[in-house]
């Protein structure tokens, strides 16, 4: 099944490619087909060993709509950040939900012109929610970063770049660095949204509809791209550092081929952890793009790590514990296979996963076993999650912002 809803989602991006534009990626016709009742795990029995008690609840816009977005919240002091897919942006007090500011960064008719194109849905906004250096950034279908003081809200400044933007832009310092549906990885000016570089990638025919979010590390960004490619950037010049293949294409057809590296890389020490799809999981020394080992993996999500261990959910939603030092499988639980996991997250002695069906799990990091649960409804919730001092943060699929604090029973 996950197979299936992968390669329908891949499909909207043959279009974009021949046409040479990324607002045909979300054509009504090609959304992930629903899934058969019968093909998702059933909730499997364990014994209770903690809570998952909700401290509040609230709702931001709309949400994500019909399309395939993850907008992920962002945490900043007391602060979480949050938007829907329609252009509402709030900033909310993280411990009781109180609204500090909203703001709209455009509206469903300041986009009229692409309805053509998904008359089903004209949600625009697409990347978020990134952070940086006093910035909220967000990107659009249409290709546009805009940046908010997260102090009230205010447009600190909006620019174009080349495509849409699928995922958040990241700031640091001086520098917003950012990841674009056409290959390119771009670093704007802080100040003012100006351009500073492009590095550019080629893009092939058939691709995963996402990107991963860049990482900026010790004056390098660490991106990963379509190519199964990860590559490390220094943040000053744009010139390469290095670049590493995740996974090379194999395969007769353009599906069999598609490797991207949609996963945000993971930064630890003095590694990169990267995971493709239809690829493998790698270690990578971060200063000299060396690989340290490599296992069999195929994942579009971004990996987690805690206890020693990189966490990886499977586009066949099987959740997967590495060693980090020796690369060996630690433990795999595959009791929520075919839900539509979240990315995992990681923190305490818990792996914490949200689903499609509209519940949230967490999982013991030491062996994999089934710890709490908890339905919070919301429609599921494919974004992922944030943690503060235990605290854990879901935005779900119909627009719930929901806090969550797991209490051991």
């Amino acid at each position: 099944m996950m197979r299936r809803w992968v390669e329908s989602l891949a499909a909207c991006c043959v279009v974009h490619f021949v046409a040479g534009c990324a607002m045909f990626a979300w054509l009504p016709f090609v959304d992930p087909p629903e899934a058969e009742p019968d093909e998702i795990s059933p909730l499997v029995s364990f014994e209770k060993e903690a809570d998952i008690v909700r401290l509040w609840s609230a709702s931001v816009g709309k949400g994500l709509g019909r399309k395939y977005l993850r907008l992920v919240p962002a945490l900043a002091g007391d602060r979480i950040f949050s938007a829907d897919a329609y252009g509402v942006v709030e900033a909310r007090n993280r411990f009781d939900g109180a609204v500090i500011w909203t703001s709209r960064i455009g509206s469903v008719a300041r986009l009229a012109r692409y309805k053509f194109w998904d008359r089903n849905d004209p949600s625009f906004v697409t990347g978020g929610v990134g952070m940086g250096n006093g910035l909220i950034l967000l990107g659009t279908t249409a290709g546009e970063i805009v940046a908010l003081d997260i102090v009230d809200g205010a447009e600190a400044w909006r620019v174009d770049v080349s495509s849409e933007v699928l995922a958040p832009p990241v700031g640091q310092r001086d520098t917003v660095v950012l990841q674009t549906a056409d290959g390119k990885l771009v670093a704007l000016e802080h100040a003012n949204g100006a351009k500073r570089w492009i590095f550019d990638t080629q893009v092939p025919i058939l691709t995963l509809r996402g990107t991963a979010t860049p990482v900026l590390e010790r004056e390098v960004v660490f991106a990963g791209f379509s190519t199964g490619m990860i590559a490390a950037v220094d943040v000053k010049t744009g010139a390469p550092v290095w670049e590493q293949r995740v996974m090379l294409p194999e395969g007769r057809s353009e599906l069999d081929r598609m490797v991207d590296v949609d996963g945000s890389p993971l930064f630890s020490g003095n590694m990169i952890y990267a995971v493709s799809y239809q690829g493998r999981l790698k270690a990578i020394r971060a200063s000299d793009g060396a690989v340290v080992w490599e296992i069999e993996a195929s994942s579009y999500l971004d990996p987690a790590e805690g206890y020693g261990q990189v966490y990886v959910v499977t586009d066949e939603d099987i959740i997967m514990a590495v060693d980090q030092q020796q690369g060996q499988v630690v433990w795999q639980q595959a009791g929520l296979r075919n839900r539509m996991l979240s990315s995992p997250l990681a923190f305490g002695n818990y792996v914490v996963v949200a689903d499609d069906q509209g519940y949230v799990h967490v999982i013991a990091q030491s062996d994999g076993r089934f710890v709490a649960r908890r339905k919070i409804g919301g429609g599921g919730a494919r974004s992922a999650m944030v943690q503060r001092d235990g605290t854990v943060y879901v935005y779900t699929n119909k627009g719930r912002l929901v806090a969550l604090e797991i209490r051991r029973g």
